[in-house]
């Protein structure tokens, strides 16, 4: 992996990108109009940042771009996931994510938004899984908690505050199984 790009636990929009063309190949228009559509409220990118990161993509050497001639009208170009983008993808999706506020808001959110497109038994594994993370982090943090010297108010104010954040994750993570299931038995495979 080279060194500009992102580690799987970080928080990029690059894995969205390569997400949507896992799906099908597109271009820049039509990836900036699905992510508004579909994931509008988790990324916020202009139409030259979508197009700056598929530079970056293509650089890198997972996605590939050709012209595609129209009459009347300028050439655009299509966008395809090489086998390498593929890879990244498969390996980022089947990740998890690190139970932070941010990271969940944003990375968590994208990468269920494609296991559930995916497969929602899948989708419904990954919610599980982060609820777990997310009950061993609290664990974590409460002891540290609990042994923080009285006179280091600001810390504990620190470590109250991330608490307080990951149990209210804890209890949106609760709510999304309880959702993904009964989406899961509502299902015609189901």
């Amino acid at each position: 992996m080279s060194s500009n790009s992102p580690s799987i636990g970080s928080v990029s929009p690059e894995f969205t990108l390569l997400g949507f063309l896992s799906q099908d190949p597109a271009h820049g228009y039509e990836l900036h109009q699905k992510l508004t559509a579909d994931l509008g409220q988790v990324w916020h990118l202009s139409q030259s940042q979508i197009y700056s990161i598929l530079n970056r993509l293509e650089g890198k050497g997972l996605i590939q771009g050709s012209l595609q001639k129209q009459e009347k009208l300028p050439a655009k170009r299509l966008f395809t996931l090489t086998a390498a983008g593929q890879e990244r993808f498969e390996e980022w999706l089947s990740s998890s994510s690190r139970p932070s506020a941010r990271v969940i808001r944003i990375e968590f959110i994208t990468r269920l938004y494609f296991a559930y497109a995916r497969d929602p038994d899948f989708a419904l594994q990954l919610v599980e899984g982060q609820i777990a993370d997310t009950q061993a982090r609290l664990q974590q943090l409460e002891k540290l908690e609990s042994s923080q010297p009285g006179e280091q108010i600001f810390n504990q104010l620190g470590l109250d505050l991330r608490i307080r954040q990951l149990d209210s994750i804890l209890g949106w993570l609760i709510s999304c199984q309880d959702i993904l299931a009964t989406l899961s038995k509502g299902s015609p495979s189901a």
